[in-house]
């Protein structure tokens, strides 16, 4: 399939949100570029090969996107994917997240086409649904495990029975650790600053008004532990839709995307915060905010070989956008 129709729409500095004076990464005018449609996209990764990876997850596969802008099917049966990332030896990790206990795991797709498990446990419970990944430069997995809609087979849950919804570190297939447990309510997306000195994960849980939208950070050691106390909230959405997946660009800005553009009560009501991409510095610093016309924006990622475009998945649609500074991919760093 090959997209057919290109929209586009400038980038704003304004909205109900104050902005920092700050220089901003994307132009003002940049604009928003429509790639492709299928029925409900996330985890968007890219290859130098020149294709885009993203997750449709209702029809259970991971579709590809290649340079002269035709999509195909690279995956079927995908466990429901949901986020995906390159290790360091270019080999896509994948977060299937849905669906029977089987397919509850991360897994690693090798070179040759093969498929291995790199967790789908922990101390002998079956993870709740993997929903997002990074890497670290020593190769380490980074997988956040919330469970959204139903608790039905949640196996996680600590000595006192309350439920944990976790993030994790994989250091070896079936070497799984517990790096998070209650610091946050429910992990979402999940990235690593380019120095390696902070662990960033989006907290989005949505069943009532009050619930975490909240974007952290934690200071992360270099054995791969995190230090609980160094907690630090650095953006809130109140009762919006929070913070979903996000990517980092060289300089150590992080691009949320979060928000939406119509109410969705009773849990989502205020509708100040809009569907986009939220430039948010390592320090909290709101710098800019890239609209996006379709609600439930998922996730994105840099690519193409400047690594100066954004893509990103909303609804069923992804997107693209030309930005000012390159993104930081760790397995691609030079």
């Amino acid at each position: 399939m090959k997209y057919l129709l290109v929209f586009s729409l400038m980038v704003s500095a304004s909205g109900r949100c104050s902005l920092a004076a700050d220089s901003q990464p994307v132009s003002a005018d940049a604009r928003l570029k429509f790639e492709g449609k299928v029925a409900f996209v996330e985890g968007p990764s890219w290859h130098p090969t020149g294709n885009v990876y993203f997750s449709d997850i209702p029809n259970e596969r991971i579709m590809r996107r290649d340079r002269n802008g035709e999509i195909h099917v690279f995956r079927t049966s995908s466990g429901f994917t949901n986020g995906t990332c390159f290790d360091l030896q270019g080999r896509m990790i994948c977060c299937e997240g849905g669906g029977a206990p089987s397919k509850r795991r991360v897994t690693r797709l090798e070179l040759d086409g093969t498929i291995t498990v790199l967790a789908d446990s922990f101390e002998g419970k079956k993870i709740n649904s993997p929903n997002d990944c990074t890497v670290d430069a020593k190769g380490r997995v980074y997988f956040t495990d919330p469970r959204y809609r139903s608790r039905v087979g949640l196996e996680q849950v600590d000595a006192a029975g309350r439920e944990v919804e976790g993030v994790y570190r994989i250091d070896e297939a079936g070497k799984v650790s517990r790096i998070l447990s209650h610091e946050v309510q429910r992990p979402n997306g999940i990235a690593i600053s380019p120095d390696q000195k902070f662990l960033y994960v989006a907290d989005n849980r949505n069943d009532k008004p009050t619930d975490n939208r909240k974007l952290w950070r934690f200071n992360l050691k270099t054995d791969g532990t995190v230090d609980a106390i160094s907690q630090k909230l650095l953006f809130d959405w109140g009762s919006d839709r929070g913070p979903d997946g996000m990517a980092v660009d060289s300089k150590g800005r992080l691009y949320v995307t979060a928000g939406f553009n119509n109410p969705e009560p009773p849990a989502q009501t205020a509708n100040k915060f809009k569907a986009g991409v939220y430039v948010i510095t390592f320090e909290g610093t709101l710098v800019q905010f890239i609209p996006v016309p379709t609600d439930m924006i998922t996730n994105c990622a840099f690519g193409d070989d400047d690594l100066k475009t954004l893509y990103i998945t909303a609804g069923h649609k992804l997107w693209s956008i030309r930005t000012g500074t390159a993104g930081h991919v760790e397995w691609l760093k030079k």
